[in-house]
């Protein structure tokens, strides 16, 4: 009796958990391409999601090598606003400056505020202010405080492409003079057959100059996504400059990873519910669009 008490309440289990993912869209990992797509992880759903980059940079001063712990803590407050909060925990520099520490962190609040009607034209759109917490020191951070705000945009295109565009403005610490220089962001992904487990994206990342004297820069990126089950997914990508003091490469692999249960089909998706790919760069500080 005791033996088909336990397999009946394994049974149960087991169904109840395939129904709440049922109600709940397939997860959308804020990583890896260039941009962030216009959606929420979900009211009352957390999503954890980490990895590792390594940079070769050509700098005035020599060659800079950079390996970073990169993680993002994503939770859902409501159906239509997420807060995230964005760091990197391990910092390893080599080079002409050498250092070893903890990186800045980020916190980051997603707005949803329109969702197009099915076999619309119009994208989704949502806005994110950042704020950047200077917890590193020099050379790894500037030890300033950064804020800023993105516009995000996602389109469903025709041919299974999926376009998500991110625009915005930063207001970037300085140290000589003291103060804020403003910079412009400017970051898309562009993903194939984003309904498919195996999903290859592209993107590009544009930066006007971060400090007085600096130049602009300008970066793309490939990668591929692979959603392995409904609340786990892996990436990975390369990105390389193509304007200013960007890296020669950079490897990026990482994971996404979701908790939580929802009474209802939980976060903001596109009329396609298409699975989506988000993020891209390095540097200074973090939002979505990497630096």
């Amino acid at each position: 009796m005791r033996v088909e008490t336990l397999v009946f309440l394994a049974l149960a289990l087991i169904a109840s958990d395939a129904a709440a993912q049922a109600r709940r869209k397939p997860i959308e990992p804020g990583s890896p391409g260039n941009a962030t797509a216009a959606t929420t992880v979900g009211s009352g759903l957390i999503q954890v999601e980490s990895g590792v980059a390594y940079s070769h940079t050509d700098t005035s001063s020599g060659v800079e090598r950079r390996f970073s712990v990169e993680s993002s803590l994503r939770l859902g407050l409501t159906e239509t606003v997420e807060l995230r909060v964005d760091g990197e925990p391990i910092v390893s520099l080599g080079g002409p400056d050498r250092a070893v520490g903890s990186g800045d962190y980020v916190l980051n609040l997603v707005w949803y505020f329109t969702q197009p009607r099915p076999e619309s034209s119009w994208p989704a759109l949502a806005v994110q202010p950042f704020l950047k917490v200077p917890t590193a020191t020099g050379p790894i951070g500037s030890g300033k405080t950064d804020f800023g705000a993105l516009m995000l945009a996602s389109f469903d295109l025709p041919g299974a492409i999926a376009l998500d565009v991110n625009a915005g403005m930063a207001a970037v610490g300085q140290t000589r003079p003291s103060g804020w220089l403003l910079q412009a962001i400017v970051g898309a992904t562009a993903t194939w057959a984003p309904d498919n487990p195996l999903a290859p994206f592209i993107g590009v990342t544009y930066f006007s100059r971060e400090e007085r004297g600096s130049g602009d820069r300008l970066s793309v990126q490939a990668g591929l996504l692979w959603r392995v089950t409904h609340d786990f997914a892996l990436d990975a990508s390369v990105e390389t400059g193509l304007l200013g003091q960007t890296p020669e490469y950079l490897p990026r692999p990482g994971f996404s990873l979701r908790f939580g249960r929802s009474p209802r089909r939980s976060g903001v998706v596109r009329a396609s519910n298409r699975l989506r790919a988000a993020r891209g760069a390095s540097g200074r500080w973090r939002t979505s669009i990497r630096r």
